[in-house]
Order: C-alpha cells, then sequence, then structure tokens
C-alpha cells in the first residue's frame, strides 16, 4: 500500500487547492486510511487493509495517510479521530467513517459503495 502525502494525494485523488468541489482524479474506487504508529485501532485495521489490497488488487487502490506526517491533508478532510477511513467511489462523493470497521464490514463497503458505484 502506498503512503500519501498531500503533494501525492493532490496528483492522485483530488487537488483540494484548485479546486473547491469533489473532482476524483482516479479511475478506481479508492480507501484512504487515516492513521498514526501510536494508534492502536490503526493497528488492528492495518493486517486487513493489507489484505484487502490484495483481495482487491485490480479494481480497488488503499492508500495510507499518516495524520502525524500529513497535518495539513488530516485538516483538509477534518479528521479528528482514527482510524479514519475514507471510501471514494469512482463516480460520486466520498464518505467518510470513523474507528476500526472488522474486515466482514470493509468487505461490505467496498461492494456497495464502492463497486456498485460503477455499475450505475
Amino acid at each position: 500500500m502506498e503512503h500519501l502525502t498531500a503533494e501525492t494525494f493532490k496528483q492522485k485523488i483530488f487537488d483540494y487547492d484548485k479546486n473547491t468541489e469533489w473532482r476524483f482524479k482516479g479511475t478506481k474506487p479508492v480507501i484512504i486510511d487515516f492513521y498514526a504508529d501510536w494508534c492502536g485501532p490503526c493497528k488492528m485495521v492495518a493486517p486487513v487493509l493489507e489484505e484487502l489490497s490484495i483481495e482487491y488488487k485490480d479494481i480497488v487502490e488503499i492508500y495510507k495517510v499518516d495524520t502525524d506526517k500529513e497535518q495539513e491533508l488530516a485538516t483538509v478532510f477534518g479528521i479528528k479521530s482514527i482510524p479514519s477511513l475514507l471510501f471514494i467511489p469512482a463516480i460520486g462523493l466520498p464518505q467518510m467513517s470513523t474507528g476500526a470497521l472488522p474486515k466482514a464490514e470493509l468487505i461490505k463497503v467496498i461492494n456497495e459503495l464502492l463497486l456498485n458505484s460503477n455499475l450505475n
């Protein structure tokens, strides 16, 4: 999984400096894990996201953002608690979820929110 910086986020996902309205730059759905190394629940979610990045490797991109290193991104998205997961369908608006979701719930979100939006 790739770690995003503010710069790579603007290149791959959304350039919030140039646009006020959401304009997703990618073609595949994305999950972004906002985390910190010291966060216990974040450490529980990390291996699950690793598994999902392999299982959905050609259909969903999964990125990580270290909120301690990338405070600008954390501020832009109003991250107040971690882990926070940003689910970005290829078409439509992103949705944020906070807390450590179990794998079954993540699969449900991927299938219902991220992959179904591609069929519309």
